[in-house]
């Protein structure tokens, strides 16, 4: 499994533009993608521009077939313009077993 967090902060006039595409590759991504566990997009409720995206894949063998979809290359060549800056950052998980019960939790 890979799991990182994505730190992004979008230029503000792009901001409802930004949020809407990523709505749509997010939603693609987790619906069409079998190793895409979760791409969940969160924004700081003090500054909405920060935009931030828990990320978990199957593999990394996953991440790496992502990285190569029309959804994603459409995601990334659109809002390019848009970010101000972006820091992925990788993570270990504490107890990769309690993920099955927090999505199962879920439905």
């Amino acid at each position: 499994m890979m799991v990182r967090i994505a730190e992004i902060e979008i230029l503000p006039e792009y901001l409802d533009e930004y949020k809407a595409i990523l709505k749509v590759e997010s939603e693609a991504s987790v619906k069409i993608e079998a190793g895409v566990i979760c791409i969940f997009p969160m924004y700081e409720k003090e500054n909405p521009t920060r935009i931030r995206l828990l990320e978990i894949y199957a593999s990394k063998a996953a991440y790496q077939a992502h990285l190569q979809t029309p959804h994603f290359q459409h995601y990334k060549t659109t809002t390019l313009k848009m970010v101000k800056s972006l820091r992925l950052v990788e993570m270990n998980t504490i107890n990769p077993e309690a993920m099955q019960e927090i999505f199962r939790k879920m439905k």
